[in-house]
């Protein structure tokens, strides 16, 4: 079994994990406030990776913490964190898992508008078929139209933003350093949903907490297979795999939570899939044109 199998393989049961992951927390936001639920998440995250930090002997703090792209990344995270999670909670997980499959395109926008970076005909092309396909999944003004779904397109935008600002954060921060901190954000995340929706904490009954901890344990888990996967693998053969969790959505959505997905809704997902995979690939290819014609340049050693 090659490297670049074995990491797709566990990119699909990543993504398998993300998504019982996000149907635990939807289920448990219909007993216990969004906010209680973040800060709990984020309070047992960050301490798990305090003791992983303490078990290795690896610092949680550097220098780079204080620079403009880490700021940037963190704003990010917590910003797509509240709005992502509030998103997940009132409306259909499948809807809500849609609309984050956005995210690489807006990041190839994000990318030429902020970075520099040069984008041709054809993925411009490819973005604007996807963000067809995204209109196609909302229809805003369908009659059935949620306006919650507002803020999971937010959330995608700064989801989009944090993976830009991670381009640009410093190599001296280590994995371990920008999963503890993304924890702790989620703990001030928590924090601010709890403070502007306003709604009392709960106390926690047996279920709840079992529910509560599966999840937990998910997250922890598959955010390290996730990183694992990224690294034993080409990214540019694993990373398009990341779809596979729409499917997953899709399924639990209907089987557990009875959700219903009309033709519509299936012709908008196969565009935004069709146009994201496209980019991804496409940028895969220029890059390697790059470092060959960079090797060639560079003459023999």
């Amino acid at each position: 079994m090659s490297d670049n199998f074995r990491a797709s393989l566990l990119m699909v049961i990543t993504m398998a994990g993300f998504s019982v992951e996000d149907l635990l927390i939807k289920i448990l936001a219909t007993t216990v406030p969004v906010g209680q639920i973040l800060f709990m998440l984020g309070i047992g995250g960050a301490l798990f990776f305090a003791l992983i930090s303490l078990v290795l002997r690896k610092s949680l703090w550097s220098d780079a913490l204080w620079s403009g792209p880490f700021a940037l990344r963190s704003a990010g995270e917590m910003i797509s964190t509240m709005l992502g999670v509030t998103a997940l909670t009132l409306i259909p997980l499948s809807l809500a898992s849609s609309i984050l499959q956005a995210a690489p395109l807006l990041v190839t926008i994000g990318a030429s508008l902020f970075l520099g970076e040069k984008v041709g005909w054809r993925r411009w092309s490819a973005i604007a078929v996807g963000l067809a396909g995204v209109l196609l999944v909302l229809r805003p003004g369908s009659e059935g139209f949620n306006p919650a779904v507002w803020l999971a397109v937010l959330a995608v935008i700064a989801l989009a933003a944090r993976d830009l600002a991670t381009r640009a954060t410093s190599t001296r921060l280590t994995t371990l350093q920008l999963t503890f901190w993304g924890y702790a954000l989620s703990i001030i995340a928590g924090a601010v949903v709890y403070i502007v929706m306003g709604q009392p904490a709960v106390t926690m009954t047996g279920k709840d907490w079992m529910i509560f901890l599966f999840a937990q344990a998910l997250g922890i888990t598959f955010y390290y297979t996730l990183t694992l996967a990224l690294r034993i693998g080409e990214a540019s053969l694993v990373v398009p795999f990341r779809y596979s969790r729409l499917i997953f959505a899709l399924a639990l959505g209907v089987l557990v939570l009875d959700e219903t997905i009309d033709g519509w809704m299936v012709l908008g997902l196969i565009l935004l899939t069709a146009s994201g995979l496209y980019t991804l690939l496409r940028e895969s290819r220029l890059s390697r044109q790059a470092r060959r014609a960079s090797l060639a340049a560079a003459g023999p050693v």
